[in-house]
């Protein structure tokens, strides 16, 4: 298990909000830092953990979202080659952010089409960074008996489930999936156990989950039923971004489980 810190922006800060509650106009925030994104990114450096994600919520196309890139660009210099990438990546700014920095970028969007996979852009993405660049967000929720991936900055779900089947489809053309538990994401309420065990049953790339982590008990749960083998992201839980887990006592747990 590695512990995948995260920045998340919107509005041209870094903020923690409730990911249910996220669409066009606004947010429900849980947290607005007064400092900038470079100075997380520079913390998590100091601190030798890689592979956390820098997130830009806003809408691609709006002054918000180039507010939110500056913040994010700025992060990706500060950890050089340290981050991953996403919010608005597609086949065209990917290398980009790859130049700007990024070790990798996290796609969703780009690769859904009326709620159905598209091969035609997974293919592109491929080539224009390369599979071992490339990490697919597959962030979910509940509908019925299974999870359904959601795009659009979590508004709108899918046709397509997490299921072993779409799992092994989509780690063809990934390095690592990153999957947020839409339902419970922000709020401090507990895990998706369920999804948990989904994941870890399959495990064949790495993952990472992010959603409802609030205790150091928690870890030990993920730990266990992912078999050490499924990463994790705290978000609104740490002291970092106003919650009460100590980022260190985080940052020496994992490393004592790993």
């Amino acid at each position: 298990m590695r512990f995948r810190p995260c920045i998340d922006i919107h509005d041209g800060k870094v903020k923690q909000i409730i990911g249910s509650s996220l669409n066009d106009t606004k947010a429900t925030e849980n947290f607005v830092s007064t400092r900038g994104a470079d100075h997380y990114a520079g913390l998590y450096k100091s601190n030798d953990l890689s592979g956390g994600h820098i997130i830009i919520l806003n809408k691609p196309g709006t002054e918000e979202y180039e507010a939110s890139k500056a913040q994010a660009l700025k992060a990706l210099k500060a950890y050089e080659n340290g981050m991953h990438i996403g919010g608005g990546i597609n086949a065209d700014n990917a290398p980009f952010m790859i130049e700007a920095g990024a070790s990798h970028v996290i796609v969703t969007s780009y690769v859904f089409v009326d709620g159905k996979i598209n091969e035609v852009n997974l293919k592109k993405l491929v080539g224009s960074v390369g599979r071992e660049r490339i990490v697919l967000d597959l962030s979910c929720r509940r509908k019925g008996d299974g999870y359904y991936i959601t795009t659009d900055r979590w508004q709108k779900m899918t046709d397509v489930s997490i299921t072993d089947e779409t799992l092994d489809y989509m780690a063809e053309f990934a390095d690592e999936f990153l999957i947020h538990a839409v339902d419970v994401e922000g709020k401090q309420n507990g895990m998706e156990e369920e999804l948990i065990g989904k994941l870890a049953s399959w495990n064949k790339i790495p993952i990472t989950y992010a959603g409802g982590v609030r205790l150091l008990e928690d870890i030990d749960i993920l730990n266990e039923m992912g078999q050490g083998k499924i990463d994790v992201t705290i978000g609104s839980a740490l002291d970092l971004f106003g919650g009460k887990l100590k980022f260190s006592e985080v940052v020496a747990k994992i490393r004592e489980l790993s």
